[in-house]
């Protein structure tokens, strides 16, 4: 049987190596066939709990990253990303919490028609991804989430979503939504959709292309 100490120690390895978070699977493959790769982690997250690198898990895959409280010091080295209008993040957070979702199914949340430009900058962004097609007359593409989404937000998996009073206060909800607008558990598997086709995606995204995000 495989040692644990020296499973951790390959674990550890591997995760500072790797260009992007690493799932079980990924580990698995690299580590003999009886080595507890779950047991490796969790030793792994309590050895470094509390120090300036810890470990973490997002969208169930694993990375070291710095600990939240020393954030700051990385500020100057720090990309930000594009400021999103108002109504690109109440779309996120439609697309987040109903997923998966149409454009359609968008627009009736919201109570206003939607710009493509506005989901144009949501894909762009990379927080947002067509995910299929949904089994109803016409065919229409549905919409959910990414694991950038969960990484730029700080959460482990959509069920960390929270309510609809945090989300305003962290300004990810209007405080003046339209009527009707409520807070389903994220993560529901909705209504039945097929996975997108070969030529589909580049043939959706061309629709986009130069369009105008709607104004804030």
């Amino acid at each position: 049987m495989s040692d644990p100490r020296e499973i951790e120690r390959r674990v550890e390895a591997l995760l500072f190596a790797a260009a992007s978070p690493l799932s079980h699977d990924d580990l698995a493959v690299r580590l003999p066939g009886d080595a507890d790769v779950p047991a490796a982690l969790a030793a792994l997250a309590q050895r470094y709990a509390g120090r300036g690198v810890e470990l973490g898990c997002v969208g169930g895959r694993w990375r070291f990253a710095t600990a939240p409280d020393l954030g700051y010091l990385m500020s100057e080295e720090r990309v930000e990303p594009r400021r999103l209008s108002r109504a690109a993040m109440e779309t996120l957070a439609i697309v987040a919490y109903h997923q998966p979702v149409t454009r359609a199914e968008i627009e009736a949340v919201r109570g206003v028609g939607l710009s493509r430009g506005t989901l144009d900058l949501l894909l762009e962004v990379g927080w947002v991804r067509m995910r299929g097609r949904r089994r109803t007359p016409g065919r229409p593409v549905t919409f959910g989430t990414t694991d950038a989404f969960l990484e730029h937000f700080g959460l482990g998996a959509l069920s960390d979503l929270p309510g609809a009073a945090e989300m305003k206060a962290a300004g990810l909800l209007s405080l003046d939504l339209p009527p009707g607008f409520t807070v389903p558990t994220p993560g529901g598997d909705g209504e039945a959709e097929d996975p997108l086709e070969d030529g589909d995606a580049p043939e959706f995204v061309q629709e986009f292309v130069g369009s105008e995000p709607e104004a804030e």
